[in-house]
């Protein structure tokens, strides 16, 4: 549950040799306005990749689940069980994809100069501490060990490899495009104001 959500990571997969991430990140608001969801994707020390929603619900009021389903085909962002982003590994198209051992951290950061309501509102540190809460938290993964790279975290034998999550289905396919319709703000793949030729992988979606 996030008690104080003016601007956090949670549940950053990061490698800090080799920048990559995976990010959820929560963009406080003015009371009473709804909460920014954005998710980012760094790969080979390049981001710039964000994606916004508007949650349909008060991520303060209750738990919810935020997951990310990661293999050697897609990277698939969830909302309890609705996905709402995916990246596929585009690799032999020459787009970078998340392959390096990952940790995952969370944080606060003070995002209020661009994120609180557009940058107009911005963090009352008299508020301090802030508080966040972490319930049924769980890591299914492939164990790495430093320097010596676990060559099986491929295998079928995790069930996130089998061949039922290469893909959607189409009924994860028809909630992620409702999502997308209905709350989605920001896609930094139709921003042409910072990217008038449009990053390769965006011409897959």
């Amino acid at each position: 549950m996030i008690y104080a959500s003016h601007s956090m990571h949670y549940v950053l997969f990061l490698n800090t040799t080799v920048h990559e991430e995976m990010d959820f990140e929560f963009l406080g608001n003015r009371p009473g306005k709804p909460v920014s969801l954005q998710t980012n994707v760094f790969t080979n020390g390049l981001g710039g990749r964000e994606q916004k929603f508007s949650l349909w619900f008060d991520p303060g009021a209750d738990f919810h689940y935020y997951k990310l389903l990661w293999n050697d085909h897609q990277v698939v962002f969830f909302v309890d069980d609705t996905p709402i982003r995916v990246y596929k590994n585009n690799i032999i198209r020459g787009v970078g994809y998340p392959n390096h051992t990952l940790q995952v951290i969370a944080s606060f950061w003070d995002g209020s100069s661009w994120a609180t309501d557009g940058g107009k509102t911005k963090v009352n540190f008299s508020n301090a501490p802030f508080h966040v809460n972490f319930q049924d938290f769980n890591i299914d993964g492939c164990i790495s060990i430093p320097n010596s790279p676990n060559k099986d975290c491929g295998s079928q034998k995790y069930w996130w490899n089998t061949q039922k999550y290469w893909q959607l289905n189409p009924q994860q396919l028809k909630s992620l495009e409702d999502v997308r319709k209905k709350y989605m703000n920001y896609d930094y793949c139709i921003d042409k104001s910072r990217y008038p030729t449009p990053r390769p992988e965006c011409s897959e979606k």
